[in-house]
């Protein structure tokens, strides 16, 4: 039985908002304590939200909660980004900071030092088109930002939104991401032709994001003196890259990494066994924090999905969207929505794909349209927002090489994601115009 349209059950997504924003611009901006927001634990803020949502709904019990909780943390695309956060945490740990520092100088003696940060932003978009997953792109390829942008010049933040950018370009295009699967099965249309619209969309952003980056990556830059480096080091990375660009399975793909970063460590002599033994521990636990978000964030949206917070979302789209240019931005803004409150743009687009085609249907929005729609809004949000897996699995990698950087250095120079937003708006504006397909 679908639960009843409530307000309400929102409010832990507002709870979340207000302290975990509002404590960090009050202890960075206006309290002017360093480093603000790292100080602002997000596990303890999600845990506050998830308390909030737990208070609501007295008609059911506590046990009935937890079942609830536990069917949204049970979801398979859910174990799926835990699996491949501590998979990539390991490949990081064996790899380790000289592998990813081989890389970022290999990148850097074969291209000019002004587009270092274009590379990045290039090769996670082939890597994620062919992989089909951004978390994972991410997860591989921020260690070598890490190492590009220490060696460069180049603004961490910088390099690490370029590969966030490219790796949602492949997450909304590729055929094998969940997202492409869900609004193609959801608004019954073939790949292909979902693919067609949504290069359209997705191709002006990727090319004016090029060029920015290289704009802003131009400004100051010197010429950069490579050391030496090992050409061994480069292998596992070489193999994950390879793996991902032929579309294999991230796991396997991060599996050979892990073989070949531990047989070249140990045959090197680089490490011992014990310290490779503990290498993989420490980057598995750097995980932890980002594997205890997703739970909680999965448990909270039971709960919320329960309550009816989700049918509130969509009673209140159906009210103020109107027209063929109101439709297209409804299913938008709807999955847009639908994110922000899931942070997990396959899950928004699985919920949102039922009213996206009722809306479709009643202002001839073609499937394929709407497909394009729902995973391309879907990619915008999961593409900015902090506490999305994508921007939690990149500040974590960077972390477990040692470099810090906050997700709210890292969300102004995104502008892969906000390219996208602004080619979707023209996309919706201009073809809400024309005459739609039967």
């Amino acid at each position: 039985m679908k639960p009843k349209a409530n307000a309400a059950a929102l409010l832990p997504v507002l709870v979340f908002l207000v302290l975990y924003l509002g404590l960090g611009i009050l202890f960075e901006y206006v309290l002017k304590i360093s480093m603000g927001f790292y100080s602002i634990p997000i596990v303890v803020v999600f845990l506050a939200a998830l308390l909030v949502a737990c208070l609501q709904n007295r008609a059911l019990t506590f046990d009935e909660k937890l079942v609830v909780m536990g069917r949204g943390v049970g979801d398979k695309n859910i174990m799926t980004m835990i699996l491949i956060f501590l998979a990539a945490g390991v490949f990081v740990g064996v790899t380790g900071r000289s592998s990813a520092e081989a890389v970022a100088y290999f990148l850097l003696s074969v291209t000019p030092a002004r587009a270092a940060a274009a590379v990045l932003f290039v090769a996670a978009c082939f890597v994620s088109t062919a992989m089909g997953t951004s978390v994972g792109t991410i997860s591989l390829i921020t260690p070598i930002a890490a190492a590009v942008a220490e060696i460069s010049g180049f603004s961490l933040p910088l390099c690490i939104a370029s590969v966030m950018g490219g790796a949602m370009f492949g997450d909304n295009l590729s055929f094998i991401s969940d997202t492409t699967i869900a609004a193609c099965n959801t608004q019954g249309c073939e790949m292909r032709d979902k693919f067609r619209a949504n290069f359209k969309i997705a191709l002006p952003a990727a090319l004016a994001t090029l060029v920015l980056i290289l704009v802003v990556g131009n400004a100051g830059m010197e010429r950069i003196e490579i050391p030496a480096y090992n050409m061994l080091l480069l292998i596992p990375y070489l193999l994950v890259l390879a793996g991902g660009i032929a579309g294999v399975n991230v796991f396997l793909v991060l599996i050979a990494g892990i073989v070949s970063g531990a047989a070249i460590t140990l045959l090197t002599g680089t490490v011992t066994v014990l310290d490779l033994l503990g290498s993989m521990g420490a980057g598995a636990s750097g995980m932890f924090e980002t594997i205890l978000v997703t739970i909680l964030v999965s448990a909270m949206c039971g709960l919320m999905r329960e309550y009816g917070g989700f049918e509130a979302l969509l009673s209140f789209i159906r009210r103020v969207f109107k027209g063929a240019v109101g439709g297209r931005l409804g299913v938008g803004l709807l999955v847009g929505a639908m994110d922000i409150a899931t942070a997990n743009n396959t899950v928004a687009i699985v919920m949102a794909g039922p009213i996206a085609k009722q809306i479709s249907d009643e202002y001839g929005i073609t499937p394929k349209e709407s497909a394009s729609l729902l995973d391309t809004f879907s990619c915008v949000f999961q593409g900015i927002i902090p506490y999305g897996a994508q921007m939690l699995v990149a500040i974590s990698q960077a972390a477990v090489l040692g470099f810090s950087v906050s997700a709210f250095e890292i969300i102004p120079m995104l502008f892969y994601p906000y390219l996208l937003l602004l080619s979707s708006l023209v996309f919706i504006f201009i073809g809400a115009g024309r005459k739609t397909e039967k």
